[in-house]
């Protein structure tokens, strides 16, 4: 990344419902690229069936390049053929700003609000704003948002209190909905099971997340990941100052054995702080394919040089 002056540096990291065809994951890639901001990573999962795209540059930029992998998104995928073990609403499903150097919170807001009100206008897709940019508190958090998924999400908008905050109050035929929004630094973080049980999944998931009593700022639920035969927990690390992957990974380890698996390896989904995984533990299960692009460190300084 060449080093440039910037006021602000956003990244923005947008969810979207297509991780199979590798001809619409280049040309939605293709289009941040275009529009001008830093595309850092892309990563493509077959079986959640979504990519989940990092960009970064200035907010102005980043929104400009969000909207035309929005618009495109639109444009390629119907979520009327698509399955996958993730839960969604939306092609673009997801559209978190989050606030790196010289950026405020109040900045990674204004940037969701503008994108959301453009793409909802240009694209007729209902919108969403959730996390810090949330209009509402109901729709604070993405999974009481994401509730039902595309199939029910006619029922849902046609129910009290769920007309979006922007766009028309009906989905999109192909496209579904999308939830925009701010939030602070989190960690997409995986980990792999020596399983194919599912229920022994979600029996973890329960055991680590903070809704069923588990640990602080963590998400966890279990997935089936046909293509290769395992089961996974799929988590999100809300704060991971507070709790970091390492103490999730003792937990899950700590867990499966009780269970009688094992956890085969972990993965980070997107990109995180180098200070998130220096050091990983050889008593844990390794992170896999954990590439030095996925380390936001050198694309900060960069961009603050």
């Amino acid at each position: 990344m060449a080093a440039r002056a910037m006021t602000a540096l956003i990244e923005c990291v947008p969810n979207v419902s297509e991780g199979r065809d590798q001809h619409v994951i280049q040309q939605l890639a293709e289009a941040v690229r275009h529009a001008g901001a830093e595309l850092i990573d892309v990563h493509s999962d077959v079986d959640h069936h979504r990519s989940v795209f990092t960009i970064l540059g200035a907010p102005e930029v980043v929104e400009g390049s969000v909207l035309a992998l929005a618009r495109l998104a639109v444009r390629l995928i119907d979520l009327t053929k698509h399955r996958g073990a993730h839960p969604r609403v939306g092609a673009i499903d997801v559209i978190p700003f989050v606030p790196l150097q010289r950026a405020s919170m109040r900045d990674a807001i204004a940037s969701a609000h503008r994108l959301g009100l453009v793409f909802a206008g240009e694209c007729d897709v209902p919108v969403f704003f959730y996390g810090e940019a949330a209009a509402r508190r109901d729709r604070r958090e993405l999974p009481a948002v994401r509730t039902g998924g595309f199939e029910q999400l006619a029922e849902r908008l046609c129910a009290p209190g769920w007309r979006p905050d922007a766009g028309p109050a009906t989905p999109h035929p192909t496209a579904g909905a999308t939830v925009v929004g701010a939030r602070h630094p989190l960690v997409a973080f995986n980990a792999v099971l020596d399983s194919t049980d599912v229920a022994v999944a979600n029996a973890i998931a329960r055991a680590i997340r903070e809704s069923s009593g588990g640990l602080p700022a963590v998400r966890a639920m279990g997935l089936w990941l046909a293509s290769r035969g395992l089961a996974q927990v799929s988590m999100n690390l809300l704060d991971y100052r507070r709790t970091a992957p390492r103490v999730v990974a003792r937990r899950i380890e700590t867990e499966a054995r009780r269970l009688g698996v094992r956890v085969r390896e972990y993965e980070l989904v997107g990109c995180a702080s180098a200070e998130t995984f220096e050091a990983w533990p050889d008593t844990l299960a390794p992170v896999a394919g954990l590439k030095p692009t996925q380390l936001l460190d050198p694309w900060i300084f960069a961009a603050a040089s």
